[in-house]
């Protein structure tokens, strides 16, 4: 588990010169699951720094590449901010640091109904993007989906009800998905509503690329639908529909597609469910956490219920 990065371990006056920056302060973020990320506030403007506990520089280079590459192609989201030496990334410490422009706004949880066409969309638009594009070349590939090494640790799960649950939710999902013909797209595989800025002037931006690959936009949408159309651990019909209205405003769904969406729901809610399970149970015992994972349970039991005749 990373060691997180706090204010006072920060050489402000360094990465003010690596960047060129004066009369800068520094104040931390909430939230980043994965890294250590602050405020930065100077003469020359707002800026988020972070500190990449999670990565080395290779994996951060390709972190800050690829979020540059999704904003030079017009992806709502926010710019890297180049050190004076032109590069995209720095290293304080050993760890990599990434600076990006600030954007004003504010994240709203659960993200309000009439906003979430607009999630839509720009889901949609990012699955428009050319793969091929200069910065999204050597994209991952299922960055979100299950490796082999997590599918041997379900059997070994001390919650053996949760382990033959996950493990028939999976086979369902896996069946249904060997007829698949879908061409993968470049896809964020974390759309939660702690990934989105509400903007001051009520647009929406995008953040955090850290599972950007290139993967099924089913189950991209279908993780989003997890992440934005569900309250209390259920799914809401109506948040769904405005989600999948926005998508389709751009990319309408084939009959096959729309089909298969419910489907994919499930499946990225049983990742879920793995995760939390894997983390809060096995790698870093939590009892505040331990029943978390449950939620999803209850959570595709809403969507078979929901959906059973397909996204309206």
């Amino acid at each position: 588990m990373a060691t997180y990065t706090k204010l006072d371990q920060i050489d402000l006056p360094a990465v003010s010169e690596r960047y060129g920056l004066r009369e800068s302060q520094l104040e931390p973020l909430k939230g980043g699951a994965a890294n250590s990320s602050f405020h930065l506030s100077s003469a020359s403007g707002d800026f988020t720094l972070t500190i990449l506990d999670n990565h080395d520089i290779v994996s951060a280079q390709s972190l800050a590449t690829h979020t540059q590459a999704v904003y030079r192609l017009g992806v709502p989201t926010t710019e890297v901010v180049h050190a004076l030496d032109g590069s995209l990334i720095t290293a304080f410490d050993g760890r990599p640091v990434i600076l990006k422009k600030w954007i004003p706004g504010v994240v709203r949880e659960p993200l309000p109904i009439p906003l979430l066409p607009e999630a839509g969309r720009i889901l949609a638009q990012l699955h428009s993007l050319a793969p091929e594009s200069e910065g999204l070349d050597g994209l991952p590939v299922g960055t979100r989906r299950l490796s082999a090494e997590h599918l041997n640790a379900i059997p070994q799960f001390a919650d053996r009800d949760f382990a033959a649950w996950l493990t028939a939710c999976l086979k369902r999902v896996c069946s249904a998905e060997a007829d698949s013909e879908r061409s993968p797209k470049v896809a964020h595989g974390d759309l939660f509503a702690d990934n989105v800025i509400v903007r001051d002037e009520g647009a929406l931006s995008v953040l955090d690329w850290e599972t950007v690959s290139l993967d099924d936009p089913m189950l991209d949408l279908g993780m989003a639908a997890v992440g934005l159309a569900q309250e209390d651990d259920v799914l809401v019909p109506e948040r769904l529909s405005a989600l999948v209205a926005g998508y389709q405003a751009l990319a309408p769904l084939s009959e096959a597609d729309a089909a298969a969406l419910p489907l994919e729901i499930e499946h990225a809610a049983c990742i879920i469910a793995f995760h939390r399970y894997y983390r809060h149970n096995v790698r870093f015992p939590d009892p505040s956490k331990s029943t978390y994972h449950l939620k999803m349970i209850k959570f595709v039991e809403s969507v078979r219920a929901v959906t059973q005749h397909g996204p309206s």
